[in-house]
């Protein structure tokens, strides 16, 4: 039997596909299996990975050893997961020299990342600076709902040197239109809503993530302030920012073969990022 491929970001269960996938008959063409197990259900009805709905609208080119800034003098290299990734060999990738990770925690106002738990302590205990991102869906609750959720349910901070501010990953629609139904004032509104209430929860202002196309055609607001940067593109460059920010802080390159970050900065700026 020949499963489908998996989609960018989701090598769930890759090597035992077979065993947990149920399949009845004859697959439709380009239908996928039905996950048998109950989490792998769960993962796949209610998880997009950060960069999925990017990659699917936008594209992405081969992977990228060595992506190049010019005005950049210093990286720290990372990674983000989902629960796509299930549970992650830290050890593996920090000998491959990864020093920070993100990790989803949940999404709209009902999903929360089952193996949020081991991706968030595994990263810590290897000796990473993490981070846990949220997957907004802005039509279905307000921001700050969302940010409520996110903060109750792993996206919360402390100062302890070792945990980044929340990220909100704010992308294309994977259920219809590209800006959810909203106009440019209501996104704007809602990122500012969900940033606002993070900020008066936990003291620090959201990372944002997000592509330079899906922010100009979706969001006219200028966060650039308040809110460290963290920008899509699958490119041997960056490319240009999202209105109004002179200087990226994240910036996630490829997802092959998982999503690679860049921090901007030596360590010790991470460290400071951290720290707040």
């Amino acid at each position: 039997m020949k499963i489908p491929a998996i989609p960018r970001g989701r090598r769930l269960l890759t090597a035992v596909v077979s065993a947990s996938f149920l399949v009845i008959g004859a697959l439709p063409a380009g239908a996928a299996p039905v996950p048998v197990d109950p989490t792998d259900r769960y993962i796949a009805e209610n998880d997009h990975p950060m960069g999925s709905q990017i990659a699917k609208h936008e594209g992405s080119e081969p992977m990228v050893l060595v992506p190049q800034d010019v005005n950049v003098q210093a990286v720290v290299h990372g990674i983000d997961v989902s629960g796509w990734q299930g549970n992650v060999d830290w050890a593996h990738w920090w000998n491959q020299g990864k020093r920070f990770a993100y990790v989803k925690a949940t999404e709209r106002n009902n999903y929360r990342n089952p193996y949020f738990a081991q991706q968030y302590n595994g990263s810590y205990n290897i000796g990473m600076i993490r981070g846990a991102y949220h997957f907004a869906i802005p039509n279905a609750t307000s921001g700050a709902a969302q940010a409520d959720y996110f903060v109750s349910n792993g996206g919360g901070w402390s100062r302890d040197g070792k945990t980044l501010p929340g990220a909100l990953d704010m992308e294309y629609n994977p259920y219809g239109a590209t800006c959810y139904g909203l106009s440019k004032p209501a996104m704007t509104g809602w990122i500012k809503s969900f940033s606002d209430r993070y900020h008066a929860l936990t003291g620090r202002w959201p990372v944002i993530y997000t592509s330079t196309s899906w922010w100009s055609q979706c969001v006219d607001g200028d966060f650039s302030s308040t809110n460290p940067l963290w920008v899509a593109r699958y490119a041997s460059t960056v490319g240009a920012l999202p209105y109004n920010w002179q200087v990226w802080t994240f910036w996630q390159y490829t997802s092959s073969p998982i999503d690679q970050n860049y921090f901007n900065g030596a360590y010790d700026r991470l460290q400071v990022l951290a720290n707040g």
